[in-house]
């Protein structure tokens, strides 16, 4: 009796980084990644750069990589589909197919302050019609910028080859071989120019910014008209199924699929998103850096999203390991926060790129305070986990505060959530039970192949999807409601401490700060 065949997606993970491909199967689970690292400059401390081609090439050689797992297997594959950290832009030649510049990555500063000069005349506006003020970046103010400076990029232009786009928009383009350049919504509203009520750029705001026109991709569904893929890249000519920002795939992947649900991602940086519903939400108050953003975009219909985040949890962690040398790695540095069962006055601010929630100070810098003779490895470790619990609870109380309604399902995800002392400090800083997703490592592969696959016929709704996943771990709190406000007391306290003695400004009431997106 002959076997049925089994079928998946091809998915891609382009983190900030590392690149990883996956065959997602029928049951919902994915065979094991496989992998490359990216690398990323820092020119200084406030430009982030990467090599476009490198992301591309490192695309390329995973792909390969997951298919050959495909065929070994007789799996069939019924497309691809795509995830991509958000507002990393780059630009680049589309007769030769180079690029023009370094990427941009989402993390980078340096127009910060001029930006700050804006925001009196367009954060309004801006918060009303993208779901973001002005912010400390902006994707198309430094493709404008680039062209003016570069003379490539300003000769490309003047002959009609030059394109824009983020890190979906150039894989796109290079999968299909130039045939589609188009960017996704969850990507579009990311770059700070995407108008909420058309699904399209705001002009105002790209006018001001003096990006042509001509350079910018078509902005579609995260399911839409993506082309299919070159059969002289993969060695196969598939349909491209769906792209969407990496966060957004998670949410689907981790179950934050309806209003007042919400997901947290310790990635790079550490994301908490809540679904909002079917209409951009009224913002019950401003707080800074929670923004409002399209969940996804399917067929034609968008579901909000609201999100915080903090730009350097993972990153931090990677700083402390391989940087200064303090652990031997983040999994060592989990181990020895477990042996410290004990209160800690060790405190950790992890703002090594800016603070944006609850306070908008994108010159703020990291702290680690409250050492002593006394003060153990184990010790330190912990309350640096604690650091990390902290700015979730920020992010979770920013964006509660915006809805004006409580998340009621907070799901876990990303390399840190493999830590029950961070999983069960965020429960006991929140007051709320924490679940933490299963195969949460790959929730980006997933999510955005659960999407294609739904449109693939491969399951009938994204809740049929996950069906066959196993349920998540629950952490409870263990803090009594006095323990944990007085710990909250004590974050806050030196958060103002640290933006006074810094004169980093305080807090602006209608700035907020966007996500990577």
């Amino acid at each position: 009796m002959s076997r049925e065949r089994r079928r998946g997606v091809l998915s891609i993970d382009e983190g900030t980084t590392g690149t990883r491909a996956a065959v997602v199967l029928d049951d919902g689970g994915a065979a094991p990644p496989a992998y490359l690292p990216i690398s990323v400059h820092s020119p200084d401390h406030l430009r982030v750069e990467q090599d476009g081609t490198e992301i591309w090439v490192n695309t390329v050689r995973v792909c390969r990589e997951a298919l050959d797992w495909a065929a070994a297997h007789d799996v069939e594959i019924l497309g691809v589909s795509v995830a991509t950290q958000r507002a990393t832009v780059l630009l680049w030649d589309t007769v030769t197919g180079s690029p023009l510049s370094q990427a941009v990555v989402w993390q980078d500063r340096r127009y910060a302050a001029r930006l700050r000069e804006w925001e009196p005349e367009w954060d309004e506006h801006l918060a009303e019609r993208t779901g973001r003020p002005v912010g400390s970046r902006a994707p198309l103010l430094w493709a404008a910028e680039e062209i003016h400076r570069n003379a490539a990029a300003a000769r490309a232009h003047d002959e009609g080859r030059l394109a824009f786009g983020s890190v979906d928009t150039w894989l796109v383009w290079k999968l299909t071989g130039g045939a589609r350049h188009v960017m996704s919504a969850t990507n579009a509203v990311a770059t700070g120019a995407y108008d909420l009520r058309t699904g399209d750029w705001y002009d105002p705001w790209v006018d001001f910014l003096g990006c042509p026109r001509d350079v910018l991709p078509r902005i579609v569904d995260e399911d839409g008209d993506l082309g299919f893929t070159d059969p002289s890249v993969l060695g196969v000519r598939l349909p491209i199924l769906s792209v969407m920002g990496d966060q957004h795939a998670a949410m689907i992947a981790l179950g934050a699929h309806r209003p007042g649900q919400a997901m947290c991602v310790h990635g790079t940086g550490t994301f908490l998103d809540a679904v909002a519903g079917d209409q951009p939400p009224t913002h019950r108050r401003r707080v800074p850096g929670v923004l409002t953003l399209v969940g996804w975009r399917s067929q034609g219909s968008s579901l909000f999203s609201l999100e915080g985040y903090a730009s350097t949890t993972g990153s931090a962690m990677r700083w402390l390991c391989e940087e200064i040398g303090l652990f031997e790695s983040p999994a060592r540095l989990a181990e020895l926060a477990r042996e410290h069962t004990g209160p800690t006055r060790v405190k950790f601010l992890p703002a090594l790129a800016g603070l944006r929630t609850p306070v908008w100070s994108p010159e703020a810098t990291g702290v680690l305070t409250g050492l002593s003779l006394s003060t153990t490895r184990a010790e330190l470790a912990r309350g640096i986990l604690d650091g990390f619990a902290h700015s979730v609870c920020d992010l979770l109380e920013g964006v509660e505060d915006v809805m004006g309604l409580p998340v009621t399902d907070l799901f876990c995800g990303g390399g840190l959530a493999t830590s029950d002392v961070l999983m069960s400090r965020q429960a006991d800083l929140i007051g709320r039970p924490v679940r933490r997703a299963r195969g949460n490592e790959t929730a980006s592969l997933r999510g955005t192949a659960y999407l294609g696959g739904v449109r693939a016929g491969l399951w009938p709704s994204l809740s049929a999807a996950t069906a066959g996943l196993r349920t998540a771990p629950v952490f409870e709190p263990t803090l009594s409601d006095a323990e944990r406000q007085e710990a909250r007391a004590e974050w806050r306290d030196l958060l103002a401490r640290h933006i006074t003695a810094a004169g980093h400004g305080g807090p602006e009431p209608d700035s907020q700060e966007e996500s990577a997106l």
